[in-house]
């Protein structure tokens, strides 16, 4: 019952396309765009990918986690490794990919011993992805930004919009009072979690009711943060 993102190297004996549109081709890939940003380090002869660790600010190498979604369907994806080389774990299943740029937008991959050249490039909000006669739509964000996006925001109650935090966090700061009128996209607060700080902002105009938090306050997923009346 349950669908996962399989890698180029599968495609052809696996699955067929999950969704189609004129003109396009919306396939289920391995997180190609996780970790195929910009390059990075260099050696005679090689240009390598700038691995997730890197991007990151870390010195040494770490596994971050990524949700790439392709059409409806979301999976979360593991990413470490570095100079080029990377481990992929999508749900029960791990790929081994070398990674390298070879030209501005233009990737070569290693993926199960298979080769593949792929034409990356930003559209939107979107991830465009051309090998071969086969294009990929995928949008990929930290699992952090996912939960948050997805989770956080205001839940209604009762004629109230309940601002809850999506998961644990420290709040950076509070940008109303109770008895405050806030518009719509108004910001309320901001909490800092893993590591990044992210911008809470009101969902429907009202009157600040209660603010349950305070600047350099821990906080637990789903603990009550503002509510809106």
């Amino acid at each position: 019952g349950r669908s996962y993102l399989r890698p180029p190297s599968v495609r052809a004996g696996l699955e067929a396309p999950a969704t189609t549109q004129p003109g396009r081709s919306y396939l289920r890939p391995p997180s190609v765009r996780a970790g195929l940003e910009a390059p990075a380090t260099t050696q005679p002869g090689r240009s390598y990918l700038r691995p997730p660790s890197v991007r990151a600010g870390l010195e040494a190498p770490a596994t971050m986690k990524f949700v790439v979604t392709v059409g409806d369907t979301s999976e979360t994806v593991e990413v470490s490794g570095e100079a080029g080389r990377y481990r992929l774990t999508i749900g029960a299943e791990v790929w081994e990919v070398d990674g390298r740029l070879t030209a501005q937008g233009i990737y070569s991959l290693l993926v199960g011993g298979v080769s593949y050249v792929a034409d990356v490039r930003d559209e939107e909000s979107a991830c465009v992805v051309d090998i071969g006669d086969e294009r990929y739509v995928i949008r990929v964000e930290e699992q952090t930004r996912f939960i948050i996006r997805t989770r956080g925001g205001a839940a209604a109650g009762h004629g109230a919009q309940i601002l809850v935090a999506p998961l644990p966090g420290r709040i950076v700061h509070v940008a109303v009072k109770p008895g405050d009128r806030i518009e719509k996209g108004d910001t309320l607060l901001v909490i800092e979690a893993m590591k990044m700080e992210n911008e809470f902002k009101a969902g429907t105009s009202g009157t600040v009711a209660e603010v349950r938090v305070e600047a350099g306050q821990p906080v637990n997923g789903g603990d009550v943060l503002v509510v809106i009346r």
